[in-house]
């Protein structure tokens, strides 16, 4: 384990630096559970790293408030384990929690490019075609965290142009977790090229509204993601846990 708020120390990842609010609390406290959460998020902290709340604090330039209150609402997302007499860790990935957010993902999924492809949508699907072409400049240029906004992007116009932008706000609510996994996964070597492959399968049906070949190669593209968890073998099995027991 690491103290992963100190930069300088061996082991541990740079996190994103930031002006705290002299405001109000609660206004710190949202900009402090931004900070921390996108960095759990994108894996610049890591499972086990520990989070104390002096050093957070000092980080941040505020008291301890407003720190154990972004605390608390991340332990409350999962995100964060608390444990009174030995400290506050990044939690460590729930392997069974994960394995059903991707399968919700992928019957919501499935769903809105159904229902896309029912409407008429043709200036809509020149968007989703230049959400594809941004994100084949991303790959291109290696940028990991703009493909993954990109990538999320494509899949909410996705729902937009299915007249249900809510369906991706339930998505949302359960991505969590499938995101910190995405950021492991998605800079092996292989995969960016691989998911925009999928992304043109994708698009190549809706264009043709063909409804089989669009949900099928949806639920592929979903899909890879169990197929990566159960294959374990290239994961560092140290940031999982097996939660089948919770």
């Amino acid at each position: 384990m690491v103290e992963a708020e100190n930069p300088g120390r061996s082991g541990t990842s740079r996190t994103t630096d930031m002006v705290v609010s002299r405001g109000r609390g609660a206004r710190a406290a949202n900009q402090i559970h931004a900070a921390l959460r996108a960095d759990i998020v994108e894996m610049r902290l890591k499972p086990l790293d520990i989070l104390n709340e002096k050093h957070l604090g000092e980080r941040f330039g505020v008291s301890r408030t407003p720190v154990r209150e972004a605390l608390l609402r991340l332990s409350d997302e999962g995100l964060v384990d608390i444990y009174p007499q030995s400290g506050t860790f990044v939690a460590l990935i729930p392997r069974r929690a994960l394995f059903e957010a991707i399968l919700i993902r992928k019957a919501l999924e499935a769903t809105t490019v159904t229902l896309a492809i029912a409407g008429d949508t043709p200036g809509g699907l020149a968007e989703l075609e230049e959400k594809q072409a941004q994100l084949i400049v991303s790959a291109e240029q290696g940028d990991i965290l703009a493909f993954h906004r990109i990538d999320s992007e494509f899949h909410q116009h996705i729902a937009e142009l299915a007249g249900y932008p809510g369906i991706w706000n339930v998505i949302r609510q359960v991505q969590v977790q499938i995101d910190r996994y995405r950021y492991i996964t998605l800079p092996r070597s292989g995969r960016l090229d691989v998911v925009i492959e999928e992304h043109a399968a994708i698009i190549d049906g809706m264009r043709r509204r063909d409804d089989c070949a669009a949900v099928a190669a949806m639920e592929i593209h979903i899909g890879r993601m169990i197929e990566e968890l159960e294959d374990i073998q290239y994961l560092d099995p140290t940031i999982f846990i097996d939660d089948r027991q919770s």
